[in-house]
């Protein structure tokens, strides 16, 4: 493996963490309705879990309020149920066939919650973001040892690899703080 290699390598996993920081980003509750706020909703569905999204469909009706159509007639209940029981904190109510799921209005004592939350999954993001770091110096030194690279090498590959480091986590803090600024609009 090369210098090169080890640096994309590096950098790919950065960006992967990133868009995992992301994803973990949206399951967050905000005061505005998200239809991805849905996608860790598993729902029975003839005997196996699915994701809710695999039996209904996920839409907006207006900013607070998730509208879940079901494609059976018969799966209504089991949704309901399936997001009453979910850790989000929503109460569904039915209406014929749509399901609608109102966004309660969130305290300030539960916003202040959310952003901690939001800067914890942020720190974990970053330190995703420094052990790569770590882990591509380390086969930078293995190179250097096995004296497949020069010294000077190592020195320019280490800084480009503190770059790249540097660049995601300055992405990351743009993100925790876009989210922090989502969660305390009212």
């Amino acid at each position: 493996m090369t210098i090169a290699d080890i640096k994309k390598t590096a950098e790919g996993k950065m960006d992967q963490s990133i868009v995992a920081f992301k994803n973990n980003l949206t399951k967050i509750r905000t005061g505005r309705a998200n239809p991805a706020l849905l996608d860790t909703v598993q729902v029975e569905y003839y005997g196996s879990m699915v994701p809710l999204s695999q039996v209904a469909n996920v839409s907006l009706l207006d900013a607070r309020t998730i509208s879940v159509q079901p494609w059976e007639k018969g799966m209504g209940a089991k949704i309901e149920k399936a997001i009453r029981e979910s850790d989000l904190g929503l109460n569904p109510a039915s209406m014929g066939d749509l399901i609608r799921v109102p966004m309660p209005p969130m305290s300030e004592e539960r916003r202040k919650e959310m952003t901690k939350l939001v800067r914890n999954e942020g720190e974990n993001a970053k330190v995703a973001v420094r052990n790569l770091r770590r882990d591509a110096n380390d086969a930078v030194k293995r190179l250097v040892k096995d004296k497949e690279a020069s010294e000077d090498d190592q020195k320019r590959a280490e800084a480009d690899v503190q770059k790249v480091t540097d660049r995601h986590i300055a992405e990351i803090d743009k993100l925790v703080a876009a989210k922090e600024q989502e969660i305390l609009a009212v």
